[in-house]
């Protein structure tokens, strides 16, 4: 047996067509657990369920987005039809849009709060019901929500990302209080510099550099790094609430 089996669960990830979701994805699945793929982008989501497959793991692609209710409620809808309720959900969705806030960026501001914030709230209100049923029948069930070190570190011209970041951190602390005394872990991830997609949502040659810098200085994780935090996370003893994880690449300070 694996030190980080998941045989049994059923696991909901989104933003998994991409870096850290699709890293996690792939860990939970050779785990042993059954995932589901949650993004908008349709042909990734089968590539990577297909992937999943043919290591003999068990994945459904589901296309989703978290900014839109009704989307969100059938693609729970879906899930249920084919795998029954789930116990482990990662919400992983998010986007990263850096400029300076006296350039007043609003459509920027305003997909940031949509995916970042209200994304993962749509997400724990459909599931919500799922990981509370899990955990009264006696099962493990898990809430991980993915973070970033720009909670608690400002980055110039990262104010607006690093707020709705910092909103995600405080959530899982009050979501802890909610949903803890009923069984429900929370987790909270918060990956310092890691190579992912999010990069090339810059618009900036000037803040592309700047990042393209730190990671030449600092180094990055990988997304596979992330997801065996996440892997790791959620195979403890069910009494044993990892409530907050900082991973930094070393050299970062």
């Amino acid at each position: 047996m694996s030190y980080t089996d998941l045989s049994g669960r059923t696991a909901v990830v989104t933003g998994a067509a991409s870096g850290i979701g699709e890293a996690v994805a792939l860990h939970l699945a050779a785990e042993g657990a059954r995932v589901a793929l949650l993004a908008r982008r349709t042909d990734r989501l089968d590539a990577l369920a297909e992937k999943i497959a043919a290591g003999g793991g068990r994945a459904l692609a589901v296309a989703a987005d978290v900014t839109d209710d009704a989307s969100v409620q059938a693609a729970r809808d879906r899930i249920h039809q084919a795998f029954g309720p789930v116990d482990l959900v990662v919400n992983n969705a998010g986007v990263m849009l850096p400029n300076p806030v006296e350039e007043g960026r609003l459509d920027e501001w305003q997909r940031m709060l949509d995916t970042n914030v209200a994304g993962v709230l749509r997400v724990v209100r459909a599931f919500s019901a799922d990981l509370l049923a899990a955990a009264a029948g006696g099962h493990t069930a898990d809430l991980v929500n993915i973070s970033s070190i720009g909670a608690h570190i400002p980055f110039p011209n990262y104010a607006v990302y690093g707020a709705t970041k910092a909103a995600v951190t405080y959530l899982s602390q009050s979501l802890r209080g909610e949903f803890g005394p009923r069984d429900v872990r929370v987790t909270n991830i918060e990956p310092g510099l890691t190579e992912t997609e999010l990069k090339s949502h810059i618009d900036s040659a000037e803040l592309t550099g700047q990042l393209d810098g730190m990671l030449a200085e600092v180094g990055a994780l990988s997304a596979a790094e992330v997801a065996d935090v996440v892997a790791y996370v959620t195979s403890r003893a069910r009494h044993v609430n990892l409530r907050q994880i900082m991973v930094l690449p070393t050299r970062q300070a």
